[in-house]
């Protein structure tokens, strides 16, 4: 699995707005010369994170883009989900061999009478655990978490000096 780089620029666009002085938005030219893509580019990305209501426009001659939420209130996962999609990660394309049969929880007696017909791949059920589990960490980090870390790090460099 691999995220594109539409992710890792959204991703550090954001936490350069996180980081701009409050009531300060930042115009595409800085965004795009700070991140180092260019302006169209960067512009489609933004303009997925203003419909999602992560960042708002600020019209005008000194407009830009500020976060439409608090910081701690966007999480990494809302951040991918609006560049990549909201798709599943893994679905089992196997359903009718015979070896997804033998996989699947069909002949179980210790099934659950209530999921009766529903027939999970043991392959399946792993992958998509996996994917709760990718879900929650990704729930758990917003751009918060990483700019406290970032200024931590900073006084920790700056202590040292």
């Amino acid at each position: 699995m691999q995220f594109s780089k539409s992710t890792d620029y959204a991703l550090h666009a954001l936490l350069h707005l996180g980081n701009a002085s409050s009531g300060h938005n930042v115009g595409i030219k800085e965004l795009s010369a700070t991140l180092g893509v260019s302006e169209s580019y960067l512009s489609k990305i933004m303009s997925k994170l203003r419909q999602d209501g992560i960042v708002r426009a600020v019209p005008g001659v000194n407009g830009g883009y500020e976060l439409a939420r608090e910081a701690e209130q966007i999480t990494f996962l809302d951040v991918i989900q609006v560049i990549e999609g909201r798709q599943r990660l893994f679905e089992c394309s196997n359903t009718s061999s015979q070896q997804h049969r033998l996989l699947t929880e069909e002949g179980n007696p210790e099934k659950d009478q209530g999921s009766a017909g529903k027939c999970e791949c043991l392959v399946e059920k792993i992958m998509t655990g996996a994917e709760h589990h990718l879900h929650q960490y990704l729930r758990e980090h917003t751009i918060q978490t990483v700019l406290d870390e970032a200024f931590k790090r900073c006084n920790q460099e700056e202590n040292k000096k």
